[in-house]
């Protein structure tokens, strides 16, 4: 089973709509002096932000801005005068640790220092407002970063742009403070994260991870010599107990010497779902994932609920998902999947990009035309070593006023103003059909006659484009008329051999995703290959510090999250 997820974050360092725009007449109480402390303090963000707002979508503020609001519609009322609601506060603080978060962040043992300071002195009203304020923003950061994510993934990726309609986040910030007023600071920190199943899978993967980790973590395997079926060995212990670790074998039996049939296939299930070749033999390629220490799974887990709270709440309705490291395809309906195949993605050095379209059209035996890159790095070489490549393979060679030119009158040292183009046909690079998505990348999804491709493990295989394996199939479900488009109608559609460009009668929206996760069948966690090496800067940005908005509505970028805008 695929761990399908797909939307954006919103953070402490990251923008968020307010919950209403300021009022230029709140005032704190007389005689409310801890009240008018709290107004002199934000006093700098009033002047930071506009009191009104003529562009939501493009006037955006941060946590500054929704404390500012907060407190303004409250007429500066201190928030935080109930012990116990603090102490939910730093309990449900230190908690976050099990959603792959940092306590350290929310500056716990300040915060606690603070409000021992409120329960054992006098202190003045200046001193209770900067605690009130600051619990308030810790209170609210928190809840944004399980609820959204606490890294921006714009700054990770230029290009990132899962739109977040439909979900209003002045609905969540209200919900927060609506719990603060209810004195159930508990339930709001409980409700915050992604409530789908997917995301608790990971938060008990990651809690038995550690568990794993606290125990000593599990053994490493000596490398270097491959372990096979029927053989007697010491190191078969180590793999032994590795797999059990990892819930592949039964925990009896662990010190056991023998490779039998039992821990040949739990090597195979390990092997399927680190996507290498079953075969049940203990190799280097195997070794090696079975090395890979518990802290570094650790790590991978919370990467991607970090973007499981970036992206499960797109998971609406109907749609397609393409799981990039996953090499697989989904097709949903009212938010469940019908369908799944096999894809083939982009090369590492020619990755397929993450982004949400549209699916609009459907092309019925395309024609191909060849891109700059693959012409200049694939194709050129191929035509001048073989001068018959160009007509073994279909491809016609048009010039810039559409004439179509004898391959052997071109200078193909210095080719200049071409373009080339493949025949439709059942050898045609992209099948029998394209499905196509509006996109800056010219990245669609389509058929293709490299179906021998489909069974290796590692499928990124492509030059940027998804080629599906069941395509036709998908065709049906996107256009969902049984009697017009039913298996038989888009055989005949094919059948006539013309290419003609189908729209579908409604748009169906997909998602280009990635993480490094799936979920077994059985509800373990499992792993698989960071093929373009996209974890590192998540996590590296995860695991920085939050920034601490300073009171002048300011906010900068911390340098090394912004450096890792290029390395997506």
């Amino acid at each position: 089973m695929g761990f399908l997820i797909s939307g954006t974050a919103i953070a402490q360092t990251s923008p968020i709509e307010p919950v209403s725009p300021v009022s230029s007449v709140a005032e704190a109480a007389p005689g409310d002096y801890v009240g008018q402390a709290i107004q002199a303090e934000l006093a700098p963000l009033s002047s930071a932000f506009p009191p009104l707002l003529t562009s939501p979508r493009h006037q955006r503020v941060d946590v500054n801005r929704v404390v500012l609001d907060f407190y303004s519609h409250r007429g500066y009322r201190a928030a935080w005068t109930d012990d116990d609601d603090v102490a939910q506060l730093l309990k449900s603080l230190g908690d976050t640790q099990a959603d792959g978060l940092n306590p350290a962040d929310f500056r716990i043992a300040e915060l606690a220092e603070a409000h021992t300071l409120m329960q054992t002195t006098s202190p003045t009203p200046g001193q209770r407002a900067a605690f009130d304020i600051s619990a308030t923003r810790t209170f609210i950061t928190a809840l944004l970063q399980l609820r959204r994510g606490k890294v921006d993934p714009s700054r990770l990726d230029i290009h990132w742009n899962f739109d977040p309609a439909g979900v209003d986040p002045r609905e969540d910030v209200n919900k927060f403070f609506a719990a603060l007023d209810s004195h159930d600071i508990a339930r709001a920190f409980a409700l915050a994260p992604p409530q789908e199943a997917v995301y608790g899978t990971l938060r008990h993967g990651l809690a038995q991870l550690r568990k794993v980790r606290d125990r000593g973590g599990w053994p490493k395997i000596p490398e270097g010599q491959t372990l096979r079926p029927g053989m007697d060995d010491a190191s078969v212990a180590l793999l032994r107990t590795r797999l059990a670790a990892g819930g592949y074998l039964a925990a009896q039996g662990t010190a056991r010497t023998d490779y039998d049939d039992a821990v040949t296939a739990a090597v195979k299930k390990f092997q399927t779902e680190q996507y290498l070749g079953a075969d049940g033999v203990a190799g280097p390629a195997t070794l090696t994932e079975l090395n890979v220490p518990v802290e570094a799974r650790i790590d991978q887990v919370r990467v991607n609920m970090e973007r499981a709270r970036w992206l499960l709440y797109k998971l609406q309705g109907t749609f397609v998902v393409v799981d990039i490291a996953g090499y697989k395809v989904a097709f949903y309906r009212d938010g469940k999947p019908v369908w799944r195949s096999r894809v083939q993605v982009g090369k590492p050095f020619r990755s397929t990009p993450i982004f949400q379209s549209a699916i609009t059209y459907v092309t019925f035996n395309p024609t191909w035309t060849v891109p700059p890159t693959i012409l200049l790095k694939d194709m050129l070489p191929k035509i001048r070593d073989n001068p018959g490549y160009l007509e073994a393979s279909r491809i016609r060679v048009i010039d810039r006023d559409g004439n179509v030119l004898d391959p052997s009158t071109v200078d193909w040292d210095n080719p200049r103003g071409l373009t080339l183009r493949q025949d439709a046909g059942s050898d045609n690079s992209l099948g029998q059909v394209v499905i196509r998505f509006p996109n800056e990348y010219s990245i669609y999804l389509h058929d293709t006659p490299h179906r021998d491709l489909f069974a290796k493990s590692n499928r990124a295989t492509s030059s940027g484009c998804i080629r599906v394996e069941n395509p036709l199939q998908l065709v049906e479900l996107l256009f969902n008329d049984p009697v017009h488009w039913n298996s038989e109608g888009i055989q005949k559609q094919l059948a006539n051999g013309k290419t003609e460009n189908i729209r579908l009668p409604v748009k169906v929206p997909v998602l280009l995703a990635y993480w490094t996760v799936d979920l077994s069948l059985d509800g373990r966690v499992t792993f698989k290959p960071d093929v373009y090496g996209y974890d590192s800067p998540v996590l590296r940005a995860l695991n920085q510090p939050s920034e601490r908005p300073a009171l002048d509505g300011r906010r900068a970028a911390p340098p090394s999250v912004a450096a890792e805008q290029s390395k997506l």
